[in-house]
């Protein structure tokens, strides 16, 4: 007889959570919709992929020389009592 991992009990305790949460008749919807939300995210990642060879090749920007901020005043940053 196989033994039941933890592992296994833990899945069968969420399931049986979701199903007292969400209900037997949604659990097909619900199972729907996070198929196709993962369809959508598979798809993105691989246009994500196939784009970003085309952007190493073009030349990079150089960065703009950041100018040096001033020193904050007195208003600002109030001093505590030490």
């Amino acid at each position: 007889m196989p033994m039941i991992t933890a592992h296994t009990g833990q899945l069968l305790l969420i399931l049986v959570i979701v199903l007292l949460i969400f209900g037997a008749s949604r659990l097909p919807a619900l199972a729907k919709s996070l198929g196709q939300s993962a369809r959508a995210f598979k798809s993105e990642m691989r246009e994500m992929q196939t784009e970003q060879p085309a952007d190493a090749q073009t030349p990079a920007a150089t960065p703009a020389p950041q100018q040096a901020t001033a020193a904050p005043d007195a208003t600002t940053y109030p001093r505590t009592a030490s």
